[in-house]
């Protein structure tokens, strides 16, 4: 038995009191494969959406009786989600607007050709399925370019390169389903391994010569860098630091925030471990954890200790001010939940007394830990695009929408940046430690760890890469690519658990090379 599967004809309504002038335009229009009916008037066009389905209407803006405006707001009450094409020979701003204000999906001055309703046609109805198979194509003839760039990246440069590379094609490729993502996926796979043996060969040089001309930008850097010369020529910044925030994220928000300001995109360098505690400290007090450990004791929070890891921020901001000789009034706040959000949002006038202020945003950090832990989140977070969705989501209905926006009004500079990023883990890697080993899956210190050297990458002298020491067996060891660490005992409970969860602390693109963002109010 054989089937004919017939393609069904897109089906167009074309209303115009001079329908029959427009003959050659519908034979055109047949020609092409599509079904199109006529009608004279505008509640003839009304009385046939009612009866029929179609798939674009086109209205004759200047009709006698009901007008196409007129006609537009009633189809539009009865099928808001139907696609209208305004065609009208006057161009007055005031009938532009209605027509956009009525959701129109396109708008043409007449006279029109037959080429013009097509494109328009191509547009509303085919713009899905072209841009598909043109980022398909795109992607394709890039794959080969991305697979040799990946291989001949020896700079930090260069995998800043790739990393914003394979991050616009990934959401280039989600955001048109082309089915694709799987083979960016293993690209990236491929590119986080050899980024893994980058760091192993380049890391070390970075922390004892920081002075090196292909050194890149490193947490400890961005005060000195980026913040003290806005403040130094008279500029009064706002430092947001949205923590676990991507540069796929950042992608996300991007436009939401585009209504206020201009952006100047760089990247930079989270150090080692790529964790909050030190991370986000070297950030704000321009030092590595061990200068901090030596210099400031009352300030660093060892691993062991039950004690929040992030509770001296303000204080480590405060050193590295006074360190380098600046007189500068800051404010400092955590935004943990919405109710301290509304409360800075409430007090906002009172951060004018200050020429810097720090803002810290936990929510990216929250939405991890909890995707983690909860069942219902990480269902909603099944998969890296719904994480990014979740971010933008929340970025655009929390009170930090309105805190830029503020920030915009007030016409103050802004630095929007991360302490690291996050990776979705799936790969366990066993490791044997004491009780006094830490609990972080990406990265473990201790003086009795048993594990494969070739799964990690391991510090063992920790002061010489500018990382506390508590005991002097201590050394520190970092799990590469999506990789995660796992204990054998409880082995087949532990690693399911964790699988597929997002985690930081280790060495991946994602964690390491992260947005260091300048946003200057319109």
């Amino acid at each position: 038995m054989y089937y004919i599967c017939i393609m069904k004809k897109d089906k167009l309504l074309w209303a115009d009191d001079e329908i029959d002038l427009l003959k050659p335009h519908i034979l055109f229009l047949e020609e092409k494969g599509f079904e199109v009916v006529t009608v004279c008037s505008g509640q003839d066009a009304i009385d046939c959406v009612k009866e029929q389905t179609f798939d674009i209407v086109f209205l004759d803006e200047n009709m006698p009786g009901l007008s196409g405006i007129e006609t537009l707001t009633i189809i539009k009450e009865n099928n808001p989600d139907i696609s209208i094409v305004m065609i009208t020979k006057s161009e007055e701003e005031s009938i532009m607007n209605q027509a956009i204000g009525s959701k129109i999906a396109d708008y043409l001055i007449k006279p029109v050709n037959p080429n013009q309703i097509l494109l328009s046609i191509k547009k509303i109805l085919h713009k899905k399925q072209i841009i598909t198979e043109t980022t398909t194509s795109g992607y394709q003839q890039e794959f080969m370019k991305i697979s040799m760039q990946i291989n001949d990246s020896f700079t930090a440069k260069d995998w800043e390169d790739v990393y914003k590379k394979l991050v616009y094609w990934e959401l280039e490729l989600e955001e048109n389903q082309t089915g694709m993502t799987e083979m960016l996926h293993t690209q990236k796979v491929e590119a986080n391994h050899l980024f893994g043996k980058f760091i192993r060969k380049n890391y070390e040089k970075w922390i004892t010569h920081p002075d090196l001309p292909d050194r890149p930008l490193m947490s400890p850097d961005i005060f000195k860098t980026k913040v003290f010369p806005m403040l130094d020529a008279g500029e009064r910044v706002f430092f947001v630091l949205i923590d676990n925030f991507r540069v796929d994220q950042w992608r996300e928000v991007k436009d939401i925030l585009a209504e206020f300001f201009t952006f100047q995109e760089d990247l930079y360098f989270s150090i080692l471990p790529t964790a909050t505690q030190y991370a986000r400290n070297a950030i704000f007090s321009g030092l590595l954890p061990v200068q901090i450990e030596k210099m400031f004791p009352e300030l660093w929070v060892d691993e062991e200790s039950e004690e929040g890891k992030n509770l001296n921020e303000a204080p480590l901001i405060k050193t590295q001010i006074e360190r380098f000789r600046k007189k500068y009034s800051f404010s400092y706040n955590k935004i943990n939940d919405s109710v301290y959000g509304e409360k800075l949002l409430q007090n906002f006038n009172q951060l004018d007394c200050s020429q810097l202020n720090v803002i810290v945003l936990n929510f990216v950090d929250m939405l991890s830990h909890a995707r983690t832990e909860s069942k219902m989140v990480r269902e909603l977070a099944s998969t890296e695009a719904a994480y990014r969705s979740l971010t933008r989501s929340w970025f655009k209905h929390s009170t930090a929408m309105e805190l830029f926006r503020k920030i915009s009004e007030k016409n103050c500079k802004v630095i929007l940046t991360t302490d690291h990023g996050t990776i979705k883990v799936t790969q366990p890697v066993k490791v044997i430690g004491d009780k006094n080993t830490n609990t972080n899956l990406r990265y473990k210190l201790g003086k009795n760890l048993a594990y494969n050297p070739k799964e990690i990458y391991e510090i063992k002298e920790p002061e010489k890469l500018g990382l506390p020491s508590p005991n002097l067996s201590t050394h520190y060891i970092f799990a590469l690519s999506d990789s995660f660490f796992a204990y054998p005992n409880n082995y087949n409970y532990y690693v399911p658990y964790y699988m597929n969860t997002f985690q930081h602390g280790g060495i991946s693109m994602e964690e390491m090379i992260i947005p260091l963002i300048t946003l200057e109010p319109k």
